[in-house]
Order: structure tokens, then C-alpha cells, then sequence
């Protein structure tokens, strides 16, 4: 009895979390109409405290409900491997010496383009970036390409549908742009081992249809962003990087860093292991502060925060999302696993699959592309949605996401996502 009243409470803080979500922005408005009460009404606006917030609340009313140790049990049963990596990743990609290298980079090809540089900058940041995310991560791959278009594009001088149109094409290509590999994309990653699918099998199957998605994407944003874009150098455009990221850092200060994010990438499924990294990055960083920008700490502690709450959440949704998933034939389940991924999150969705006995190889290909496809509708359709949210919001009215915004802004792009892996 107790366990079924526990479901439907569950389920039910489930889809009280998702309106919350939605209604994020009305909460930041009556934060400015009653200055009373500014500051609760501003933390229940900030989208990464939603989820983290009503996990909080299914633990007490699973202790109420069912004892403190059964409460304790389920909270200490979950697996929380995914928010801590998210949280380790967005600070290390953030800091100066990553950043500037990735942005020197992207600004050396953009120059080498026949077009004018902002927007060839833009572009890139667009579609390279959330390509290289099947080699450092879909996480790491929002974090840089955030905090290189903010200044440029995410900015109070834009038009907020230009935003969000912008917004939409990142979130699409970064949830598609990482299915190059089998390790960068967490709806993948759930998968790959149960299903034996390697690397080469997802770029021969999924990775260059998801290519030529994120070019598509990309191309298309960079014709609706060619009237709007500046130079990231330009005085009016607020420095992404920090006080002072302009001043050159050495080669060897940027060595290290990019070795400790790629030993974090290499052992991202284990924690010991990274976070042991995260310290030693620390230490380095207090060492040589002078190298370096304030750390993103409380942007991916939020989001940690809000992964956290979704692993706590969603991991009691099981009861009556996997028969929804099982008892769908491969297209249908295409179409479920692309408007489920909108309210569930895109990794939950395919690890529930990869729990169905016997399911056909056109089946899985469905559910997979369905959930990568779907991966930008949402904050929660996709694990790196939330950092961009954390590092873009202040662009925006209010200085938050809308998720009707956002969900608008995704919706060309995911068609044609959702196209390539349909069609080609």
C-alpha cells in the first residue's frame, strides 16, 4: 500500500516540478512586483532549484509516509555519478585557459572564412563546438559554447525570439552533436554497453546524420543572427571570460588544464577518480590565480543541484513511463520518445529501454534517435541543458529562460533533427 501511494505522490511532485519549470519566469515577475518578498520568489524562479527542490520534498514525504530509513534508503540508492561529472566539467571547461584556447581557435578559423568574422564565429560556435562535444563531453561542449556566445548573441541588445531562436538551435545540436561517439551523449551512454554499441557503430549509424543536422541548424540560425551579431572584442559586448581574460596565459598553465579535463572525460564514469582531478584543479588554480577568471562554482553547483533533483525524481517514474516505451512499435515509439524526452529527460528515457527484454535493433534505433532528437525542447530533455541555462539566462528579460520560449525557439531545429535520423 505503501510503496503505490509513494508512485502517485511521486508522479504527482513530478508534474508539479514540470509546471513549475514552465512557470519559472512568472515567479521572477512577482519577485520585482512584491520587493517584500523578493528573495523567495527569485529562488523558486531560478529553473536549476525546481528539480532540486521537490526531490527534497518526495524524501520527506516518502519518510512521512513510509519511515526516515526507507527515505534515506531510496535517496542513497540513487546513482549520482551524472550531476557531480556535469558539476566538475562545467568548471574546468569555464576556466580562463580552456576557454581562451577554444575561443583563440574558433577565432583563428573564423578569420580564415569568406564572411565576416562575427558571424563566422558564431557559426562555429554553433556547430564545431557542439560537434566537439563527442570528444569532450556534451556538458563541456554547452559550458564553452555558452560562454562564447553570450557576449555575442545572448545579450539585452538582441531580440529575445532572435535569443531563443539561437537558444534552441544550441540546445538541438549540442543533444545531437555529441552522438559522434558512444560515451559523450548521456542518452547514448545508457545504452551503449547493454546494446554493444561502440564508437565506430555511432558514427556509421547515428554520428554523420547528426552532422548534417548541426550544420543545417547551424547555417540556418547564422542567416537569423547576421543582423545582430558584434565582435566579442567589440567595447560594447560584455568580456565572457572575466576581469582581465584578454591577458595571455602560458602554455604550460594551459597544458595542465586541458589534461585535467581530459582525465576527467577518460574516467567520467568514475567519481573517485574525477573528483580526485576537480581538487588537484583547485589547488592549481589558487596557485597560478592570477591566470585565471572567478570559477563558474555556484552556476554548476545550481546545476549539479538540478540533475541531482531529477535522478531523485525521475527514478520514481519507472511505474508508468517503460510500459509506455515497451508497448510501442518502432515509428511510434520514434514520435513517444520525442515528446517524452520533453518532460523526462532524454538519458532516463533510453535507460529504461535498454531494460526491455528482447527489444528489436529498429526499435532501438527509434527510441535513441527520438530522445536525441527531442534533447533541446526542454531544460530537463537534456543532462547539459540546465548549464546552458545557468550561463545564458542573465541575456534574457528578467534574466530568465522561458520555457515556452524555448520550447518555440527548438522546434525547427528539432524537425530537423528529427528528419536526418528519420530520412537519411
Amino acid at each position: 500500500m505503501h510503496s503505490h501511494a509513494i508512485q502517485w505522490i511521486a508522479a504527482s511532485l513530478f508534474g508539479i516540478a514540470l509546471l513549475h519549470t514552465f512557470a519559472a519566469k512568472q515567479f521572477e515577475r512577482l519577485s520585482h512586483r512584491y520587493p517584500r518578498h523578493a528573495g523567495l520568489f527569485h529562488l523558486l524562479g531560478e529553473v536549476e532549484v525546481v528539480f532540486g527542490f521537490w526531490a527534497i520534498v518526495l524524501v520527506l514525504a516518502m519518510a512521512f509516509v513510509s519511515g526516515g530509513a526507507q527515505a534515506l534508503d531510496y535517496a542513497e540508492s540513487r546513482n549520482y555519478t551524472e550531476p557531480l561529472f556535469v558539476f566538475v566539467v562545467m568548471v574546468i571547461a569555464a576556466s580562463r585557459p580552456v576557454l581562451r584556447t577554444v575561443m583563440a581557435a574558433v577565432d583563428a578559423i573564423a578569420r580564415l572564412v569568406p564572411v565576416p568574422t562575427p558571424l563566422a564565429t558564431a557559426w562555429l560556435g554553433l556547430a564545431a563546438v557542439p560537434l566537439l562535444g563527442s570528444l569532450i563531453t556534451e556538458p563541456a561542449a554547452m559550458t564553452i559554447a555558452a560562454l562564447m556566445l553570450a557576449p555575442q548573441i545572448f545579450r539585452p541588445a538582441v531580440p529575445e525570439p532572435v535569443k531563443y531562436i539561437a537558444l534552441g538551435v544550441l540546445f538541438v545540436n549540442v543533444s545531437i552533436g555529441g552522438t559522434l561517439t558512444s560515451y559523450a551523449a548521456p542518452p547514448v551512454l545508457m545504452v551503449a554497453t547493454t546494446w554493444q554499441w561502440d564508437s565506430a557503430f555511432m558514427l556509421a549509424t547515428f554520428g554523420w546524420k547528426a552532422a548534417l543536422a548541426v550544420l543545417v541548424n547551424a547555417t540556418a540560425c547564422a542567416v537569423v543572427l547576421r543582423r545582430h551579431l558584434q565582435a566579442a572584442d567589440d567595447p560594447a559586448v560584455p568580456d565572457a571570460g572575466g576581469q582581465g581574460s584578454n591577458a595571455p596565459v602560458p602554455v604550460t598553465v594551459v597544458a595542465v588544464h586541458l589534461a585535467l579535463l581530459a582525465g576527467v572525460v577518460l574516467f567520467a564514469h568514475h567519481p573517485v577518480v574525477f573528483l580526485g582531478l576537480f581538487l588537484m584543479f583547485l589547488g592549481y588554480s589558487q596557485a597560478y590565480e592570477r591566470h585565471q577568471s572567478p570559477l563558474i562554482i555556484k552556476e554548476a553547483l545550481l546545476v549539479g543541484f538540478f540533475l541531482a533533483g531529477l535522478v531523485v525524481l525521475g527514478g520514481m517514474q519507472q511505474w508508468w513511463l517503460q510500459p509506455i516505451v515497451a508497448g510501442l512499435p518502432p515509428l511510434a515509439l520514434f514520435a513517444g520518445a520525442l515528446g517524452l524526452t520533453a518532460i523526462t529527460d532524454n538519458a532516463a528515457l533510453t535507460y529504461l529501454g535498454s531494460l526491455i527484454e528482447g527489444i528489436s535493433d529498429p526499435a532501438k534505433y527509434m527510441l535513441v534517435a527520438g530522445a536525441v532528437a527531442g534533447g533541446g525542447l526542454t531544460v530537463i530533455a537534456n543532462a547539459p541543458n540546465p548549464a546552458g541555462v545557468a550561463l545564458l539566462k542573465r541575456g534574457f528579460a528578467d534574466e530568465t529562460i522561458g520555457a515556452g520560449g524555448l520550447l518555440l525557439g527548438a522546434l525547427a531545429p528539432t524537425a530537423v533533427a528529427a528528419a536526418a535520423f528519420l530520412l537519411l
